[in-house]
């Protein structure tokens, strides 16, 4: 009995001349609708699969005698027979564009079904459903006249990872977002550019893509290919400087910020937030929520920085960074308000909203009226920092930054440390309430306020200690822990 192939494919790319090397061996070909035609037009004897299930349409693939000649087992001859028909032994087919044009109309329903069927019965059938296979599935056949049962196997679970996170996007897309914490969590991620390793060079990577763009499918316009830690702390910049309406500029840092500035440019932010900490942001990640132009360039001079990204980047921008051509630069617009976050844990995923700043009312628990401007700065930095976290700054700079320690106080000591001087006159945020040895260290270094969010048993003692110390204490009534 001669073998047969089924094509199905709405992406032709390769079909004819697969199609046309299983013919020379002697399989007989048959295909549905335009796969048909493509066939025929390349002077191929093909069985339109329309005559062979008599329907058409939407259905054009969902009939049972074609579905049974996939499924079929080898005891099951008498059966097909009875039906008018015979096994199909290898399955080629790839599925309407959902992912690129969602619709009603671009959820394919045979498609997936074909593939499954075949899928499951990897035991004697070849289901190949990316066209890149094409190629290695002719080459085995041509040497040893089938597949393999490893080959058929490792196809077949292709198979159901590409059906699984097809059915994913259509869920996605239909709200079952994770946002909306559905009783089974369906992620249509693909695979997208390879990357170097994970944070150390013994672990592998890849970085998958949503279908929504954002940093993860940014195109880099020049330099070294990215590395996992490039993006994790790309993605902390973006998220921070996004955070700013005015000109802002952010260096991030194994995963906090080491600067922040603010200015009336792109290229007098930079100047504030490599100011900031000038010893840290070698080597760093820095984002602008401005496009990236000459002038900032020229403001960044020699400094060395391992990724740049900016929503935009102009011309004139790209021609003076060619100069630094290990330098990754991106071009990458501001992440969506109301996203989510994942992170693997032993035998599962925790699933949470963005952190987001709620509309609360601050109390100036102790101390004079405070200059609200320059808290406002150091509470929007410190929630991108590692917790437990505090920040020291004035209205446009962060001035010192601790953070990622086990107790407050210490977090403050790292923030003065780097603030020196600068902290006389300053203003502090911490992300969580604090303890009076926080306020005591902050005071003694000449900060004069600090925003927190209260709610500790001792925020009594907190208030009594700033009020001993004419230190003004701001309650805010939010937390913002970053693990």
């Amino acid at each position: 009995m001669g073998k047969r192939a089924l094509f199905s494919v709405y992406d032709k790319t390769g079909v004819v001349e697969f199609a046309r090397g299983l013919h020379e061996l002697g399989w007989e070909l048959l295909a549905s609708g335009g796969t048909a035609a493509a066939l025929a037009a390349a002077v191929l004897p093909v069985r339109p699969a329309s005559n062979y299930e008599g329907l058409g349409g939407r259905v054009k693939t969902l009939h049972a005698p074609l579905h049974a000649s996939i499924l079929a087992r080898p005891e099951d001859a008498a059966e097909l027979a009875a039906l008018g028909t015979t096994q199909i032994d290898l399955v080629a087919v790839n599925l309407y564009p959902f992912r690129e044009r969602p619709d009603v109309e671009t959820i394919d329903i045979g498609g997936p079904s074909l593939l499954r069927g075949a899928a499951k019965n990897h035991a004697r059938v070849t289901a190949v459903c990316d066209p890149a296979d094409y190629p290695a599935v002719l080459a085995e056949i041509r040497a040893q006249g089938d597949t393999s049962p490893e080959t058929r196997r490792a196809l077949a679970r292709k198979v159901f990872a590409h059906t699984g996170g097809y059915d994913a996007a259509i869920a996605g897309w239909l709200g079952a977002s994770p946002l909306a914490f559905p009783e089974e969590l369906a992620l249509g991620w693909r695979r997208g550019a390879a990357l170097r390793y994970g944070e150390n060079p013994h672990q592998k990577a890849s970085v998958y893509l949503d279908g929504n763009g954002g940093l993860a499918a940014a195109q880099t316009l020049q330099g070294l290919p990215l590395s996992y830690n490039n993006l994790c702390d790309a993605d902390a910049a973006l998220e921070l400087v996004s955070a700013f309406s005015e000109p802002a500029c952010v260096a991030v840092k194994h995963g906090g910020p080491c600067g922040v500035g603010l200015g009336r440019d792109a290229a007098e932010a930079y100047a504030r937030c490599q100011a900031a900490d000038p010893i840290s942001i070698f080597g760093g990640v820095v984002a602008w929520n401005r496009p990236l132009d000459a002038a900032t360039v020229r403001a960044v001079g020699k400094q060395h920085l391992d990724v740049v990204l900016a929503p935009e980047v102009t011309e004139e921008a790209r021609t003076a960074l060619k100069r630094k051509k290990n330098l990754r630069v991106l071009e990458v617009g501001a992440p969506p308000g109301r996203d989510y976050r994942i992170r693997r844990i032993s035998g599962g995923v925790l699933v949470q909203e963005k952190d987001f700043e709620p509309e609360a009312e601050w109390r100036v628990a102790a101390g004079q009226e405070p200059d609200r401007a320059a808290l406002r700065f150091a509470w929007a930095v410190c929630r991108f920092v590692p917790s437990n976290a505090v920040v020291v700054s004035d209205t446009q700079q962060t001035l010192g930054v601790g953070g990622g320690q086990p107790n407050r106080v210490g977090a403050a000591r790292i923030a003065l440390g780097a603030a020196g001087d600068r902290a006389r006159g300053a203003v502090a945020a911490t992300d969580g309430f604090c303890f009076p040895d926080t306020v005591e260290a902050l005071a003694e270094a000449g900060v004069v306020a600090l925003v927190e969010p209260g709610g500790s048993v001792q925020d009594s003692e907190v208030i009594a200690t700033a009020e001993r110390l004419g230190f003004t204490l701001v309650l805010t009534g939010v937390r913002h822990f970053r693990h």
